[in-house]
């Protein structure tokens, strides 16, 4: 056999499995931010009690998503890309559907009724970054439009300063006038894991960056 014969063997499935598994998991951090959005501005809490079981139950298909990916990986001869950069992303995307989840479980066991302002754009921004990474993850199975992948990382980083701003100026207004310790405490912990979501994003956005130097 040929050694394009057998180039043929692994890198159609590679193409096959890596980037469908990669642009389901971005579509799912996407849908899981989506009902964020709604949970905070949701007024019903029956309605809220049911998007948290709905965000519970993409994370969980997120974690499988990633554990696939990871499988593929030791399975394949020749990947895609980098191994070191397909592990970095994949944990990426993981961790920014974890840390959404993190804040709507943290909503859900504190039995938070009043949705700041504060909460409200952080989880907007973070579903704006969201967005930005699956169209990004969509352009990396051949790399023709990497200008798109650059601009959408360019608007990540953009996003992630807002949020940190955003974040900075909500939790010196707690400290400043928030008198119950307890409601301090709970707010602070929701809005440092949304801020932490777009932290995740910005770190996608990075192994994407990395991905395009790596392969220019």
């Amino acid at each position: 056999m040929s050694p394009n014969s057998i180039l043929k063997v692994f890198l159609p499935k590679n193409k096959k499995v890596f980037f469908p598994l990669f642009e389901q998991a971005a579509a799912n951090v996407v849908a899981i931010a989506t009902l964020l959005v709604r949970t905070v501005n949701s007024t019903d809490t029956a309605q809220r009690d049911e998007l948290y079981v709905q965000i519970d139950d993409l994370e969980h298909i997120g974690d499988d998503l990633t554990h696939q990916i990871y499988l593929e990986m030791g399975k394949s001869f020749i990947t895609p890309f980098d191994r070191q950069d397909i592990h970095s992303l994949a944990t990426a995307i993981d961790d920014i559907a974890d840390n959404i989840q993190g804040a709507a479980n943290r909503m859900n066991l504190y039995r938070i009724e009043d949705f700041t302002e504060p909460i409200c754009k952080l989880a907007d921004l973070v579903l704006q970054a969201s967005v930005d990474m699956e169209k990004a993850v969509l352009e990396l199975k051949d790399l023709k439009n990497v200008r798109v992948i650059a601009d959408s990382c360019i608007r990540i980083n953009s996003i992630e300063n807002q949020a940190d701003q955003v974040f900075d100026r909500a939790v010196a207004d707690l400290f400043l006038f928030e008198k119950d310790a307890i409601r301090l405490i709970k707010y602070k912990e929701i809005l440092a894991t949304l801020e932490n979501a777009t932290d995740m994003c910005e770190d996608a956005a990075n192994v994407m960056e990395t991905i395009i130097v790596k392969n220019a």
